[in-house]
């Protein structure tokens, strides 16, 4: 074992870690899409759909105007990955869907993220978990900060 590991990691170096990982995942998951024709913010946008998603909300997951928005929905809808429905709630809101298709394109797309994959599966069960319990504690305060 290294002296680093058994030593508590400051703030800064467990910051620059996690925005090593972040990185080098994005720069993985935008050429997986890119093998699909996506960009990776056709991508990012897909990955975003679990469910409905306004237009806005969308606009404010990813950090830019609206305007730019329809642009990339645009661009989703043309290839059947995404369609636009009327909001229940408010017919002048339009909630962007992901289609089967679309689904079918972001899970191929994670699933092509090989060396995600290999790095996750470096880690046993047990570490695994704690990872997963560990960054599971991290996101609520990570997104309401976004």
């Amino acid at each position: 074992m290294s002296d680093t590991a058994t030593q508590t990691p400051t703030k800064l170096q467990l910051l620059e870690l996690l925005a090593a990982i972040g990185t080098a995942q994005w720069r993985e998951f935008a050429a997986a899409a890119a093998q699909h024709g996506l960009t990776s913010t056709q991508a990012r946008v897909l990955a975003q759909l679990d469910g409905p998603v306004p237009m806005r909300g969308l606009a404010t997951l990813l950090v830019c105007d609206a305007s730019n928005v329809t642009g990339i929905v645009d661009r989703l809808e043309a290839r059947g990955l995404v369609r636009r429905e009327p909001a229940p709630a408010d017919r002048r809101v339009k909630n962007v869907v992901a289609t089967d298709a679309g689904r079918e394109v972001i899970r191929r797309v994670r699933e092509e993220m090989q060396a995600m994959h290999g790095a996750l599966d470096t880690l046993d069960e047990a570490e695994s978990a704690t990872l997963y319990a560990l960054l599971g504690r991290l996101r609520p305060s990570m997104e309401k900060g976004a």
